[in-house]
């Protein structure tokens, strides 16, 4: 297949590899001129994937030219800017299958971004592509499996088969809200966690976050329609273990840093990439406000990082809230 991928960042350099090897036609959009000069003339990413040969990859310049010729676009760019980059090819661009590979809530809209796609390029169809996959792991052909999400089967039947290798295993999934969510929160979770790290709390704090955090995600998720088992599967709690324990992970990086005593936008600076999961934050404290679902993780987070809350007056404040069932009824409604 002829593939536009859209966006240079670690993941982005990572499928485009992928997708090269396999054999596909890949037009590899690279906004940073150095970044550019590295992957054409040194073949590596120097600033995000510098371990990583890139196997006679090009990066151009003309995103117009890479996505005109395409059958499919992958989009590597963070969720915030995802509407602004597909507004500018989407005289080229709609119609043609659409794969994302972030995960956020877009801020002001609270809409997903398959919720973007749809209002910017209607005419398109969309897949996510989401679970435990961190892009250092996947540029080394480390055994990795995701989930191919969409309302549409045929299209993520054909992004199984066009993504699909002997170390990069896909399944298909009809659920897009429960697996864009499931993307997008554990972000957020994945933030507290490192910020329980960074205060020097240990393995019983961080179980109980990403437990009480895969929760969370599930209300959440179910209010909004999902199936609450997708909440189960890879791009929930699988990509939840992954991100709240690895140093690969970004936002468990940053929220490490906060923990320390650093501001979100230092820690932002400091880990050197987009931290998804902050922005998300702010999104997913007014989602859940907005459908009165109670994510007391996410609002106390919210609290730290918006509100400058001290967090370890947040996790006292968690430790003591009112006493409860684990399970709430809306499980077995």
């Amino acid at each position: 297949m002829k593939i536009s991928v859209i966006g240079g960042g670690s993941w982005g350099t990572a499928i485009a590899r992928l997708l090269h090897k396999k054999g596909h036609i890949v037009n590899f959009y690279v906004r940073n001129k150095d970044d550019r000069d590295n992957i054409n003339f040194l073949g590596i990413n120097e600033k995000y994937l510098s371990q990583i040969d890139l196997l006679g990859l090009k990066a151009q310049d003309d995103i117009g030219k890479c996505v005109n010729s395409c059958e499919m676009i992958v989009m590597a760019v963070p969720t915030q800017k995802f509407r602004k980059v597909a507004q500018s090819i989407k005289d080229i661009a709609d119609g043609k299958l659409i794969v994302n590979l972030s995960k956020g809530l877009e801020l002001n809209t609270l809409y997903r971004v398959s919720e973007i796609s749809k209002e910017v390029l209607p005419n398109s169809n969309f897949v996510s592509l989401s679970g435990p996959s961190h892009a250092e792991e996947v540029g080394r052909e480390i055994p990795t499996a995701i989930v191919a999400a969409s309302n549409d089967y045929d299209s993520s039947k054909v992004v199984q088969e066009a993504f699909a290798t002997d170390t990069f295993r896909i399944y298909t999934n009809n659920d897009l809200v429960g697996v864009e969510i499931g993307g997008a929160l554990k972000n957020i979770i994945a933030l507290a966690a490192g910020m329980s790290d960074g205060l020097g709390y240990g393995d019983n704090t961080t179980a109980a976050l990403a437990t009480r955090g895969i929760y969370e995600m599930s209300k959440l998720g179910m209010k909004l329609g999902a199936n609450p088992q997708t909440f189960n599967g890879l791009s929930g709690i699988g990509d939840l273990i992954v991100t709240c324990t690895s140093m690969h992970s970004r936002n468990r990086r940053a929220g490490i840093l906060i923990g320390q005593g650093l501001s979100s936008e230092e820690a932002s600076q400091k880990v050197g990439q987009v931290v998804e999961g902050i922005k998300t934050t702010k999104s997913a404290y007014d989602l859940a406000s907005k459908y009165g679902v109670n994510m007391p993780i996410t609002e106390k987070l919210y609290e730290v990082i918006y509100n400058n809350k001290n967090p370890r007056e947040a996790v006292v404040e968690l430790m003591t809230r009112g006493y409860k069932q684990e399970i709430e009824e809306i499980f077995f409604e």
